[in-house]
């Protein structure tokens, strides 16, 4: 009888102990996550303007090193989806689109997993920008990233120019971004395409689907380590092939090419081939940025534990502040 009142005091004892160290572990922790908010808090009001735009990426070797990936990158994609394109319309088969839309789709994986560890397979402006915006990268070296995809893009364009007959240049616009095209009429020049207002309309809905659908797989980390990138690459070019294929068969009218969602191919053809490419030009410009904003809106609007993107330390809306 004494034997198992000791006992049960005995356990008693440890079990006050334990209840002790266990109060002593969560008091620890919560003052260590308090000290780490004050800390990081301190941290956030002491760095300059300057440092939250990432100015340091403007001189860093690195970052210009992974721009020359983004350059080739880009060069790549663009030559390789106007070949495409063109190639697509040249065979005669009943559905043009369809068959161009799953070739730049497979395009699209391959380079995403030939420029991903170079410089994170950005290749266009739409990624480096929306990325920048979410804080996954600075806004210095998104401008790095979106100077190295237009020169790339306008390079691929320069290639393609050098392998095709001056008729299919003339004849497909070097595969550019078009909204409305000039041709030959019965009793002169027609012009057919969209209206402006409807090519804005579809840029900013393609690229905010391409966001929403794909890119976020790879923004969020913990998605994106969970599938690897040999699910959300495919993922991500099945995704911009079905919005192709849509886009250029929506509308049914033959001098729209379709959703850019790219802007510097866009601008890549217009510097090369001119005339009717600079028409509205600006919408594959202004349509996709609206697009990133829309997008990166959204990611604030949701619950913080739904999205969790690692990446640079300040967001737009953080810069915004210090601006302000």
């Amino acid at each position: 009888m004494a034997t198992n009142i000791l006992a049960k005091a005995g356990v008693a004892e440890e079990e006050g102990l334990a209840c002790e160290k266990r109060d002593q572990l969560f008091s620890s922790t919560d003052a260590m996550l308090e000290q780490w908010e004050v800390d990081h808090g301190e941290k956030e009001v002491s760095l300059t303007f300057g440092e939250r735009l990432g100015l340091e990426d403007l001189y860093s070797l690195n970052v210009w090193r992974a721009s020359v990936g983004e350059l080739l990158g880009s060069a790549v994609l663009v030559f390789m989806i106007d070949t495409i394109v063109i190639s697509s319309f040249e065979t005669q088969t009943k559905t043009p689109n369809l068959l161009m839309s799953i070739m730049i789709g497979i395009t699209i994986t391959i380079l995403l997993l030939a420029v991903f560890p170079i410089s994170g397979g950005h290749m266009t402006p739409v990624i480096s920008f929306s990325a920048a915006l979410v804080g996954l990268i600075s806004l210095s070296r998104a401008f790095i990233y979106i100077f190295a995809q237009c020169i790339g893009a306008i390079l691929g364009t320069l290639a393609l120019q050098a392998v095709v007959s001056n008729k299919i240049a003339q004849t497909y616009s070097l595969a550019g971004c078009t909204i409305t095209v000039i041709e030959l009429g019965p009793n002169g020049p027609v012009v057919t395409g969209i209206e402006t207002s409807q090519a804005l309309g579809l840029e900013i809905i393609c690229t905010f689907i391409l966001l929403f659908a794909s890119a976020w797989l790879a923004y969020d980390h913990r998605q994106f380590k969970a599938l690897g990138v040999l699910v959300v690459f495919p993922i991500i070019g099945i995704v911009v092939g079905i919005l192709v294929f849509i886009s250029s068969t929506l509308t049914g009218k033959k001098g729209y090419a379709g959703a850019g969602m790219n802007p510097a191919r866009c601008l890549g053809s217009a510097m090369i081939r001119g005339g009717q490419l600079w028409d509205g030009h600006w919408v594959f410009w202004v349509g996709p940025a609206i697009s990133c904003m829309v997008f990166y809106i959204y990611t604030k609007i949701i619950p913080s534990n739904h999205f969790h993107a690692n990446g640079y330390r300040h967001d737009f809306f953080s810069v915004l502040r210090a601006l302000l």
